[in-house]
């Protein structure tokens, strides 16, 4: 094929059933004609016996050298005497040239220092709080066990909440609906690939509301078990079944734990299953029931959480929960300040805020600091600054700015969230701190020429600034900036004033409400007072098409059609080969499941386009709604938008 014309490959002859291979286009523009699966290479003894025999060995040999980013050791004495170290390619920094199994096996206690985003935000956040309302927050002192924060996570209005803001996890929420902490652990143990290939999910979920018998595959199990309604979740528990059953000393039950966690995890949990099995049947445990044991065990090779761990991550779900609901200006404010982490793109983040009365304000270069922070904008409320009201998925509409829309009134707020200068596009947070350092040294800047002369800055930069709205305060539209752009940024400190000249712009037309969201997606990544769907809401409500708060409303079953922009493509190794796409409107977030058929007939649909039309049929279950897609349309939007792909 060469040029600019594509020629489908010719039609294939249709082959035996179960040697065919889908998508090879044909003439008329099928995509689905069988073509035939080539024979192994070693059926038709192309590689020599001995080559075999070498790769099979190189299969369980490392592939590679690597370093653990945050994986660190304590050792009694200089760790050079108990083993070797080199050079690291960062300068001053050796690295150990054991992996983690030798260095246990030699004493040497190895610690994993986790490097969390949400711990940077909670942290700016906290500061935001003390800074605007005079409440000092402390991490460790939280109120406990706050049926508010319980009610957020039940609605899975989890968006920058930590660890269960995915798909999965909101999903989840509403049918486990936690009320107490411990439910959290369990949330976010559950959805892990261990559980989840294990069949523990389903079965914890209808045991704990009591739809389900609490049972276990033998008595033995009920001491490992109990906590947990008989359903294994965490890889302590996984120890001490085996203690139980099979007579393992906690030895045997440690290298099971090490079996758990390794990179060839599967591998290792085969070499330990005669030994489970035996033990077992001197239990009086017969294979079926053991087989069944194995395969428990088996799924938490493929990752399944510590209890610890779970307690550790349980513990910033409530914290950065609680935040949300008693100060979301500060929370999401701490998020967008604290990018890139988290799920979520800055523009969902705000989005979120919207919907729930946070007004979000663009960068100014009068009142940003570098990162995103929280801004009065009013009085406090005689009532303090109104609680966040949960909603289904953090679905809602998209109300007026700086308004909460409650069950009986709308409560201004006086906290607003203002993007940094550093979320600026060229701009940086070198540029952005000389900005905010010489605004607070000697004032605020007088006009855009004052800017220039007092903080240097490049064209480009300057440019990005008038795009992004950050000059607005200076007197200058955005036209009229962009348009002295040029000659301004050839002033500067060391320049003599005045010596610019074509800064004055002509009369030029002002910004249509399209053109301001593409600017300010282009500049910052967020539109902060519109979304993309709004600009085709009137083409959408004449096709009959829902926005998705309206989908959340109607019954399962029902046939709707829902558009949006596409968030995230996800296609996890436990599905199946279903892939979900999350789609988000100005209304909220809906979950899209799409069967390994459909993405078949949609493929180049489904992961090119950037917003879409989903016809599917409403799905609910507890309160969890998702739409199974049954066609899928490309939707043309006028600004453009991003999705986050997990594959």
């Amino acid at each position: 094929m060469w040029g600019n014309t594509y020629e489908p490959p010719p039609v294939l002859t249709r082959s035996p059933r179960g040697t065919e291979v889908p998508g090879l286009a044909t003439s008329d523009g099928h995509d689905v004609v069988p073509a035939v699966l080539p024979p192994a290479a070693s059926d038709l003894d192309e590689i020599p016996e001995h080559v075999v025999d070498l790769a099979d060995r190189f299969l369980r040999l490392p592939r590679h050298l690597g370093i653990h980013s945050g994986g660190m050791v304590m050792c009694d004495r200089p760790v050079i005497e108990v083993c070797p170290v080199e050079w690291a390619r960062m300068p001053g920094r050796t690295v150990l040239q054991w992996d983690k199994e030798d260095c246990a096996d030699a004493g040497l206690v190895k610690f994993d220092l986790l490097g969390l985003g949400m711990l940077t935000a909670l942290r700016l956040a906290f500061t935001d709080v003390e800074k605007h309302e005079g409440e000092k927050l402390d991490l460790h002192a939280l109120p406990a066990e706050d049926a508010r924060v319980y009610d957020l996570l039940s609605a899975a209005d989890t968006v920058g909440v930590f660890q269960v803001e995915s798909r999965a996890q909101m999903g989840t929420l509403p049918r486990l609906r936690p009320r107490t902490f411990y439910d959290i652990v369990i949330e976010v143990a559950l959805i892990r690939p261990g559980p989840i290939q294990g069949n523990s999910v389903h079965p914890y979920i209808e045991r704990a509301h009591g739809r389900q018998a609490v049972t276990y595959l033998h008595p033995l199990l009920e001491k490992s078990l109990a906590k947990t309604k008989g359903v294994p979740l965490f890889q302590e528990q996984l120890m001490q079944m085996a203690i139980d059953v099979a007579d393992f000393t906690p030895a045997e039950a440690d290298q099971l734990r090490r079996a758990m966690g390794s990179k060839r995890s599967t591998e290792r949990m085969e070499a330990l299953k005669g030994r489970l099995m035996s033990g077992m049947a001197s239990h009086g445990i017969g294979p079926d029931v053991g087989e069944q044991i194995y395969e428990k065990l088996r799924a938490f090779a493929d990752f399944g959480f510590p209890e610890s761990h779970a307690y550790s991550f349980a513990f910033l779900v409530y914290a950065s929960a609680w935040l949300k609901v008693y100060h979301p200006a500060a929370f999401y404010a701490g998020l967008l300040a604290a990018q890139p982490m988290g799920f979520y793109s800055p523009q969902s983040l705000a989005a979120d805020a919207r919907r729930h009365g946070v007004e979000v304000l663009r960068p100014d270069v009068q009142a940003s600091d570098v990162q995103a922070c929280v801004e009065r904008t009013g009085p406090t409320p005689p009532d303090g600054e109104p609680l966040l009201v949960p909603a289904p998925s953090g679905t809602g509409p998209a109300v007026a700015a700086g308004v909460r829309t409650g069950a009986d009134a709308d409560v201004p707020r006086s906290l607003a969230v203002r993007l940094g200068l550093a979320s600026v596009r060229s701009v940086g947070e070198d540029v952005a701190q000389k900005v905010v350092d010489e605004r607070v040294a000697h004032g605020p800047f007088a006009d855009l020429r004052d800017l220039v002369r007092r903080v240097r800055l490049t064209t480009v930069q300057v440019e990005a600034l008038a795009t992004a709205g950050a000059l607005d305060s200076l007197g200058s539209t955005r036209r009229e900036a962009l348009w002295a752009a040029g000659a301004l940024a050839q002033e500067g400190p060391d320049t003599l004033p005045g010596v610019s000249v074509g800064v004055a712009a002509p009369t030029l037309p002002g910004l249509s409400d399209v053109e301001v969201a593409t600017a300010d997606v282009w500049a910052t990544g967020v539109s902060v007072d519109s979304y993309p769907t709004q600009f085709v809401r009137d083409g959408l409500d004449e096709a009959g098409v829902l926005r998705v708060v309206d989908a959340f409303r109607h019954e399962p079953g029902r046939r709707v059609a829902v558009a949006g922009v596409v968030t995230h493509r996800q296609r996890p190794g436990t599905a199946g080969g279903v892939t979900f796409l999350s789609l988000e409107d100005e209304t909220g977030l809906l979950n899209i499941v799409c069967s390994a058929g459909l993405w078949q007939r949609f493929r180049r649909v489904a992961r090119t386009s950037r917003a879409l039309v989903v016809r599917g049929r409403l799905e609910r279950s507890d309160g969890a709604t998702n739409l199974v897609a049954e066609h899928l349309g490309v939707l043309s939007l006028k600004v453009r938008s991003t999705s986050r792909d997990f594959r």
